[in-house]
């Protein structure tokens, strides 16, 4: 079963079931007006939501054209926003942890970050900086929503309590991060809002792809339509998503809502860019960097710029199973500053 959440003038939207080939939809709001409200009781929604997708399959709904650029973030707020630190690979290269250790305590428990969640952008919003010279990066992820989680929750109950996947692209001001950590408290201000596909999915609706709790399905990224990279997402995924949600849960109770992402993508290999069309490449642009820096001596791809598009999508049978992320850099002036 596929999800979305469509504009209708409200922060949170509309609620559809979207057919499983993205051409059609039909509004849920008979049975939850919103995701929320259909996540904080899914165990009674889920099976009215499900036999509503079945009838939209099946015909006997003809439900309406599909838009995605009419949808919003699946949550437009969340109450909670969690990003982990699934891929030790993609620690490595951005933080040069290897051999230290920080590496040997990180490849035992996941790093996590809270980020804000007020505001989750829409797959096609522009991805908004004030300044040019931000160093702003793309991070392809994927992520999972989960319906409530209990304090101290084992590998069982995380897993269980994973009720849909999609991707999302958690957008990195690298000039800022520094300052950020440096300060004590964590990712702030290098941290804008984070950008999600159309629709979410259930895990049971993604079949072999969903396994071991995680997705294996490469992540196409893509900048100003040049191939930046498509690491499959199982692979190389040290922490799985039961892992990240066990950790999480470790001395807290999750809201059901809440969004746990599994970290940028990111595969070993040797590669540089830009790479050939089967490459695996890289889902940041600061990792293609710091490989260019050990390679060629200077970092070679620029950062984003304004004007730059990105399209971010899981692939399978060259579709975009969650549909695409597809945003533009641009410049905003700060109210204050107008």
């Amino acid at each position: 079963m596929k999800l979305a959440t469509l504009k209708n003038g409200r922060p949170d939207g509309q609620l559809v079931i979207v057919s499983a080939d993205m051409s059609r939809c039909v509004s849920a709001g008979r049975i939850a007006p919103t995701l929320q409200a259909a996540l904080d009781d899914w165990d009674k929604m889920a099976p009215a939501l499900e036999d509503l997708a079945t009838q939209l399959e099946a015909g006997a709904i003809a439900g309406q054209p599909f838009d995605a650029a009419l949808a919003l973030a699946p949550l437009p707020r969340a109450y909670q926003w969690i990003d982990g630190s699934g891929y030790l690979n993609h620690l490595e290269r951005v933080r040069g942890l290897k051999g230290s250790k920080d590496a040997e305590l990180q490849s035992a428990r996941p790093l996590l970050y809270q980020g804000a969640s007020d505001s989750l952008s829409a797959p096609t919003a522009p991805i908004l900086a004030t300044d040019a010279d931000l160093a702003i990066d793309l991070e392809a992820e994927v992520a999972v929503v989960v319906s409530f989680v209990p304090m101290g929750a084992d590998q069982a109950t995380a897993a269980a309590a994973i009720r849909l996947v999609t991707v999302c692209n958690d957008v990195s001001l690298r000039r800022l991060v520094a300052d950020d950590l440096q300060n004590g408290f964590g990712f702030f201000h290098s941290k804008p809002s984070t950008a999600f596909a159309p629709l979410v999915a259930t895990p049971q609706s993604l079949g072999a792809a969903w396994r071991d709790n995680r997705l294996h399905l490469p992540v196409k990224v893509e900048v100003n339509g040049a191939l930046i990279g498509q690491p499959n997402a199982g692979t190389d995924m040290h922490f799985s998503f039961a892992d990240l949600i066990v950790e999480a849960a470790r001395t807290r109770n999750l809201a059901a809502g809440s969004i746990i992402g599994g970290g940028t993508v990111s595969n070993q290999h040797e590669e540089s860019l830009p790479i050939k069309r089967d490459g695996i490449g890289f889902a940041c642009i600061a990792e293609a960097r710091t490989v260019e820096k050990l390679k060629y001596g200077r970092a070679r791809t620029p950062f984003l710029q304004p004007g730059d598009t990105v399209r971010i999508g899981a692939m399978s049978g060259g579709v975009s199973v969650f549909g695409d992320i597809v945003q533009k850099v641009a410049l905003t002036v700060p109210p204050l500053a107008r």
